[in-house]
C-alpha cells in the first residue's frame, strides 16, 4: 500500500488560534521528528482574522518569519505557503469571524472547516496530514470530525507534544539547530537546541464510503453531512412511491428518471416480492422479461408509458444491452446518493459465471414499503 510520504502532494494541514507556534512545531515533527518524514508541498491554516493577522506576521514576515526561517534552516525544499494559504473562516453571510464562541459561530467554523477539507480531499493523488493541536478546542474537534467524514486510506491526524517549559511559550516555535536562549516567565533559561517534539497520531474512522458523492464537494453543512452518514447505520429501508415516481432509501431520496425508476420496481417485483432471481438475457431477446417490463411502464405511467422507441424495442423483447445498462446507470446512481455503503444493499448485485449470471437485490419484503 501507498504511504503517505510517497504521494506526490503532501498537504499538511492545521487550525490555529493566537499561537501560530503549533504549525512549525507540527511541521518539525514531520519532517525532522519523524522517522518516515512526510515532507509537505504546501501547508493550510484554518483560523480567525485576529490568528490569521499574527500567523501572516510571525510566520511569514520576510524578515522575521519564522516558517521561512525553519524551511531555510533545515533545508527544507520548496514548500507552498503564503498568507493565500491561510483561510479565515467566516460566517454563513460571508463575513469574516474574530472569535467563535455563539453557537451561531461555532456551526459557520463547523460548516466552514467542513468544506475546507472536503475540498483538499478531492485530488486521489493527495495526502492529508491534519494537526488538531491549536486553536479552541471545537476548532480541533470539527478539523477532526470532518477529516473522518472526508479522510482516504493515505491521510492522518495527530497532536504535537512539545517537551515542559517550550509549550505555549511565545518565543518558541521548533528545536533550533544551535543554541539559542529563551527565558520562561519566572525568568527560568531554556535552550531551544534541547526541546524536543513528538507527534501523536490518533487513529480515526473513517466514513467518507457512507456519505452519498454528491456530498463529498462539502456544499452540504457539518452536520447535514454527518446525519446523512448516520443513516447509513441504520436497517435498510425503502419507499416506493408509484403515483410519484419517487424511490426513497433510508430516508434519502434517489433520483432517477422513468424508465429508469420503472426497471427498478420491476426488478423488485421480478426478485424480492416473488422471492425469485432474473437472469441476464443472452444472445436473444427475453420476450417475458419484456412483457413485463411494459404492463409495468404503463401501470406507472399511464398516458406517458407510450414511449414509442422504449415500447418498440421491449415489444421484441429485453435484450442483455437494455439489462445491463439499467443495471449499471441505477447502481451508480444508487452510490451517488446514498454512499457506498448504504447503497450496497438496494444494488443490484450479480451472482454465478459468464452467460450464466443472475440478479437481485440483497433487499426483503419487510424492507420495502408502498405507498
Amino acid at each position: 500500500m501507498k504511504q503517505p510520504h510517497e504521494y506526490k502532494k503532501r498537504i499538511l494541514l492545521a487550525v490555529s488560534g493566537l499561537s501560530p507556534q503549533i504549525l512549525t512545531e507540527t511541521l518539525y515533527g514531520l519532517t525532522i521528528a519523524s522517522e518516515t518524514p512526510f515532507i509537505p508541498t504546501e501547508v493550510h491554516l484554518i483560523s480567525t482574522i485576529e490568528g490569521a493577522h499574527r500567523a501572516k506576521l510571525d510566520l511569514l514576515h520576510l524578515d522575521s518569519g519564522k516558517f521561512l526561517a525553519f524551511c531555510k534552516e533545515y533545508q527544507m525544499p520548496t514548500i507552498q505557503f503564503n498568507e493565500h494559504h491561510i483561510h479565515v473562516i467566516a460566517d454563513h453571510h460571508g463575513d469574516l469571524l474574530d472569535d467563535i464562541r455563539s453557537p451561531e459561530q461555532n456551526e459557520a467554523a463547523a460548516d466552514y472547516i467542513t468544506q475546507v477539507v472536503s475540498g483538499l480531499t478531492q485530488e486521489e493523488d493527495a495526502a492529508i496530514h491534519v494537526s488538531i493541536a491549536g486553536g479552541r478546542k471545537t476548532m480541533g474537534y470539527y478539523l477532526g470530525y470532518a477529516l473522518s467524514l472526508f479522510g482516504r486510506t493515505q491521510d492522518r491526524l495527530s497532536h504535537v507534544l512539545v517537551s515542559e517549559g517550550y509549550e505555549g511559550h511565545p518565543e518558541f516555535y521548533y528545536p533550533s539547530k544551535n543554541s539559542k536562549v529563551i527565558y520562561t516567565r519566572d525568568n527560568r533559561p531554556l535552550d531551544t537546541q534541547l526541546a524536543e517534539i513528538s507527534l501523536a497520531e490518533i487513529p480515526f474512522v473513517r466514513l467518507r464510503n457512507d456519505i452519498p458523492k454528491k456530498l463529498l464537494d462539502g456544499k452540504a453543512g457539518f452536520l447535514e453531512t454527518i446525519n446523512l452518514a448516520r443513516k447509513a447505520e441504520l436497517p435498510p429501508e425503502l419507499i416506493i412511491d408509484k403515483t410519484a415516481k419517487k424511490l426513497v432509501a433510508n430516508g434519502i431520496e434517489v433520483p432517477l428518471t422513468n424508465i429508469y425508476f420503472v426497471f427498478y420496481c420491476w426488478m423488485i417485483e421480478q426478485t424480492v416480492l416473488s422471492e425469485s432471481v432474473l437472469y441476464k438475457p443472452n444472445m436473444e431477446a427475453n420476450a417475458d422479461y419484456g412483457e413485463q417490463f411494459l404492463v409495468l411502464w404503463r401501470q406507472i405511467l399511464g398516458k406517458k408509458g407510450d414511449g414509442a422507441k422504449t415500447v418498440a424495442a421491449l415489444q421484441r423483447g429485453m435484450d442483455s444491452n437494455f439489462f445491463s445498462e439499467k443495471i449499471s446507470r441505477i447502481n451508480s446512481k444508487l452510490a451517488d446518493a446514498l454512499g457506498e455503503n448504504l447503497a450496497r444493499a438496494y444494488q443490484i448485485a450479480s451472482t454465478g459465471k459468464n452467460n450464466y449470471l443472475l440478479y437481485a437485490t440483497n433487499l426483503r419484503k419487510e424492507q420495502i414499503t408502498y405507498i
